[in-house]
């Protein structure tokens, strides 16, 4: 039996997979109401999550994003993600990802951006700056969403008290090169589009930093690369990077241009957005160890 509701339920049926982003947007720009809740289905909100977040979203008119406290759900002594962490070739990770829980993110503040799986946004911001980037299909969607909003000088605050649990990598699993191919392709797109030049005419060399920091915690077994057993899972890895590149490269010139075309949009300057991601940036031992 069907239960009830106390609103109306509008279902969107898609025929096939048009990824994260389209589907989101879709929800997204069928609504109006004032803020928009994002909580993906390999995610379970603990009682009070909303309203958690709708208390922070509303604590200035500049908060466009409120970020949950996000739980690893087959050990919720372990943190999945505070907010999120930059690294300075565009790759992100989940703030405090991997650790144990004792406290460490236990008061409100500022975070670069909240996770897309359990997020609570402005209408206002989306409606400035737009939605998610369909082109980024899925991964770094949130990143790339949550970065165009901080140029375009909206906050954002992460609540302790908005609690969720959440399966790690349930969507494609942690050892797909598929989804390993779509964070790397959508690394270089995010750099491409927002990275300000300061940063990006470095990219390689902290992209070559990356990679070596990376094969040295591959060879102890740690890192992203742990789901990869074996020379033939390395092997698989490294494909799915190199796939990941390739296919960045055809959409650089479409990132340029929607660059160019945020510029009206911008409210802070590049100078300012460099010390924004050097203020949250995570560090090269800690990136190469931990994993998505």
């Amino acid at each position: 039996m069907a239960k009830a509701y106390p609103v109306p339920l509008y279902l969107i049926v898609n025929p096939v997979n048009r990824g994260f982003c389209a589907a989101n947007n879709q929800g997204i720009f069928s609504t109006s109401t004032e803020l928009v809740a994002l909580l993906n289905n390999d995610a379970e909100a603990e009682p009070g999550w909303l309203e958690a977040l709708e208390r922070v979203i509303r604590s200035s008119e500049d908060v466009g994003m409120a970020a949950s406290k996000v739980l690893v759900w087959e050990d919720t002594t372990r943190i999945d993600k505070c907010g999120h962490l930059i690294y300075l070739d565009g790759q992100n990770r989940g703030r405090g990802s991997g650790q144990i829980d004792h406290g460490q993110f236990g008061r409100i503040q500022e975070v670069l951006w909240p996770d897309g799986s359990a997020a609570l946004y402005r209408r206002a911001m989306l409606e400035d700056v737009g939605g998610f980037d369909e082109d980024f299909f899925a991964y770094a969607d949130d990143a790339e969403l949550g970065l165009r909003a901080r140029w375009a000088g909206w906050r954002c605050l992460y609540t302790p008290d908005a609690v969720v649990r959440h399966h790690r990598g349930a969507t494609l699993g942690l050892g797909s090169a598929r989804r390993l191919t779509l964070i790397e392709r959508n690394r270089v797109l995010l750099a491409a589009k927002l990275l300000p030049w300061s940063l990006l005419w470095a990219n390689g060399a902290f992209l070559l930093a990356r990679i070596g920091a990376g094969m040295w915690a591959a060879v102890r077994n740690r890192g992203e690369l742990r789901h990869y057993p074996g020379m033939g899972g390395k092997f698989t890895a490294a494909l799915a990077l190199l796939r990941g590149t390739a296919e960045a490269i055809p959409l650089i010139p479409t990132m340029l241009r929607k660059r160019r075309a945020l510029r009206p949009k911008r409210r802070l300057t590049g100078r300012q957005i460099r010390r924004l991601l050097l203020a949250n940036r995570i560090g090269l031992r800690e990136l190469s160890e931990s994993a998505n």
